[in-house]
């Protein structure tokens, strides 16, 4: 059995792949699985043994419609499906999918149940819709495979790599603690002073370090934290992304916005605490397997507009960024308090 996977964005989305990859992995070790991604984020699918990497180059060779026909011919010259497996649902991905169907392969989608996040986002009903990790598992119990879930870390660094997270953290008298405090969406961000503020509150009563996670982009502001907080270390731009995972396994805690640093950290098995502004766990995107105490938010119940986007896009309709900035530094240290973590 060979099943063509394609989930080419956004970067914790791939991430999330992990479990339902794992779980095939165990059960199903026969089926070959040719994962259809970017080169960026082949890291996370080098220690897995049944998947083999189809990196797309979307802005030259598999550019527009030209590009995706050659990347479907080279894909039917090299492989026989039996499968497959939409789990992007895009229109890049809609047109791949109708190449290979009009060519005689079967095709399973993802279903995104984009009416039901609409509503929670513009309605009154503020329940927990289902997480990306099962809506993939869906996909492939369609296509016959009944997956049962199996113990993380999901995500795991090639060998050799830990080597690099083992000689970072040699100071063991220090808890390492992973700070993770930008997103791709504003939506998202907690005020910097805010996590300035924390990291101090958290210095002041237990000796640590705190590694400084986030994209290039983020880098020069990552620096000016960094130079305001003595403890503090830059990791963005430092490392490769497998040199990241490994660090992220290895530290003992990491306190995150909803970002792909929190997905990616949550999937190496350590333990995060998100901090939710304009988004919610409600829908759907929570960080994996991680207690719902460990997600930090003002209740929907105080603050009936959260939240107001899926994905973080737009701007605070209030006009006061009130999810973000009604939770104070001080919270969050009591909630860590709380939790055992300090």
């Amino acid at each position: 059995m060979r099943l063509l996977v394609i989930r080419t964005s956004a970067m914790g989305d791939v991430a999330l792949l992990t479990p339902v990859l794992r779980s095939m992995e165990v059960q199903f070790p026969e089926t070959e699985i040719i994962l259809l991604t970017r080169p960026s984020f082949a890291p996370f699918f080098q220690s897995f043994t049944n998947v083999k990497l189809c990196l797309a180059d979307f802005n030259k060779k598999h550019s527009g419609i030209p590009g995706l026909y050659r990347l479907f011919t080279e894909l039917k010259k090299e492989y026989d499906f039996d499968y497959v497996l939409d789990l992007h649902n895009v229109l890049r991905s809609k047109i791949l999918r109708l190449l290979f169907r009009l060519a005689g392969v079967k095709i399973r989608v993802i279903d995104k149940d984009r009416k039901a996040k609409r509503e929670l986002i513009t309605g009154t009903k503020k329940s927990q819709l289902t997480h990306s990790v099962d809506r993939y598992k869906k996909v492939f119990q369609q296509a016959g495979f009944n997956l049962m879930p199996v113990a993380g870390p999901w995500l795991t660094s090639v060998s050799g790599k830990q080597l690099i997270a083992s000689k970072l953290l040699t100071e063991n008298d220090r808890i390492h603690i992973g700070i993770s405090p930008y997103a791709k969406h504003s939506l998202k961000i907690w005020p910097e002073e805010y996590m300035i503020r924390l990291m101090e509150m958290i210095a002041e009563k237990v000796r640590a370090r705190f590694w400084l996670f986030g994209g290039k982009e983020e880098t020069a502001s990552l620096i000016a934290m960094q130079n305001r907080v003595p403890d503090a270390v830059l990791v963005a731009g430092t490392l490769s992304l497998d040199e990241e995972i490994a660090l992220m396994g290895s530290i003992r805690f990491l306190i995150s916005m909803d970002s792909s640093n929190m997905h990616m950290a949550a999937l190496t098995g350590t333990k995060v605490i998100s901090i939710w502004g304009g988004t919610d766990p409600l829908a759907g995107f929570g960080a994996w397997e991680q207690p719902g105490e460990y997600s930090i938010r003002i209740p929907v119940e105080e603050l009936t507009c959260r939240p107001c986007t899926v994905y973080g896009k737009g701007e605070c309709k209030r006009g006061d960024f009130a999810c973000m900035n009604w939770l104070t530094p001080e919270m969050v240290f009591e909630k860590l308090v709380k939790l055992g973590l300090l």
